[in-house]
């Protein structure tokens, strides 16, 4: 679907997207029939070459955050240190995008790895190969923890345990992202609020970003049930956005998970069709964070199953029509540049 670019000279910083060559794997998942092996099929392959020709459709991106997706680890290394070759991937990435040859965008300035912090204290050996590998550019770790008694919500690629975020092993791990000044990723359902809450009281100096608007459900059992669930993820957020160490990214909604829309990969939803949909999401985020403490994020290529990027963006931008000039600048930019450390971004804008 082609639109007009609302807004195309606003400053943009995506701090949430993957590169995955997921190729190899769709063989065994050909009978696998559920909505978000259904977005995979249609971006298999996630390369450089993608990102460029997503953010090159006509909003001003000036640079990205890439989030760890389990790609290109390396098989030659230990169990615990196959992650690191993600981010040397990534990293190679990067230093690709700052020769100059791409203008000004700024691809994967920021990284967020994985490690295992069911390692407890042995997790920090891991973080410091990542950082080693990032080149300066690594930023911390994203564990997903999502977890759904329902299996079909999620499908066959996750499997995270009940209730990571509270097991004592995973929190000594998670205590050595503090000793380094690392940020971490929180992905979960929105059943699962309460764990990032009771997480962030107990670390309350730990940088926690809360990814895709704690990922409200609409689909298997929880099909048709958004609005009634409505007010126990409000509920959520609001009690979240009082641990002053929490951020919120504001997107994912357009992920198979949410059911907005329901129909996909890339339903053809105009953008203003879109912003109806997610209003009621991405205006009680704001509201609970103030635009300090919450950023916009495409989730590309898994968002592509409600909207290609340039309509996605400019959803966002409809959300955002009646805000400040100020407001807009940290919903777009500055909030990211700020949690990732990436503020040198903002400086050529």
């Amino acid at each position: 679907m082609t639109e007009t670019i609302l807004e195309p000279d606003l400053p943009i910083i995506d701090p949430h997207h993957h590169l995955w060559d997921l190729r190899p794997l769709l063989p065994a998942l050909a009978e696998v029939d559920h909505p978000f092996i259904q977005t995979l099929r249609c971006a298999p392959y996630y390369n450089f070459d993608s990102l460029l020709d997503d953010t090159r459709t006509g909003h001003n991106i000036i640079g990205t955050v890439f989030m760890e997706c389990g790609a290109f680890y390396d098989a030659r290394r230990p169990a615990e240190l196959k992650v690191v070759g993600e981010v040397e991937y990534v990293n190679g990435v990067a230093a690709q995008g700052a020769s100059g040859l791409y203008g000004q965008f700024a691809p994967c300035a920021g990284i967020v790895g994985h490690a295992d912090l069911q390692r407890g204290e042995k997790a920090g050996e891991v973080l410091d190969a990542l950082i080693e590998a990032g080149n300066g550019r690594f930023r911390g770790i994203r564990h997903q923890a999502a977890w759904d008694a329902d299996a079909e919500v999620l499908g066959p690629p996750f499997h995270a345990p009940e209730g990571l975020l509270r097991q004592d092993d995973f929190r000594k791990g998670f205590a050595e992202l503090g000793k380094r000044g690392l940020t971490f990723d929180a992905w979960v359902l929105e059943p699962q609020l309460g764990d990032v809450i009771e997480l962030a009281r107990s670390f309350p100096d730990q940088p926690i970003c809360l990814d895709h608007c704690g990922t409200p459900i609409g689909i298997a059992s929880y099909r048709g049930k958004l609005d009634e669930n409505f007010e126990r993820w409000r509920a959520g957020i609001r009690e979240l956005a009082k641990c002053e160490n929490v951020v919120v990214k504001l997107g994912g909604l357009g992920m198979a998970t949410c059911g907005l829309p329901e129909e996909g990969p890339e339903a053809g939803c105009e953008s203003e069709t879109l912003a109806r949909l997610w209003r009621p999401y991405i205006e009680t985020c704001i509201e609970a964070f103030g635009p300090e403490r919450a950023m916009f994020e495409s989730n590309f290529p898994v968002d592509r199953w409600g909207a290609t990027y340039p309509v996605l963006w400019n959803a966002f931008k409809h959300l955002t029509a009646d805000a400040s000039d100020d407001e807009k600048a940290a919903l777009y930019a500055g909030s990211a540049a700020s949690f990732y450390g990436i503020e040198h971004l903002l400086e050529t804008a």
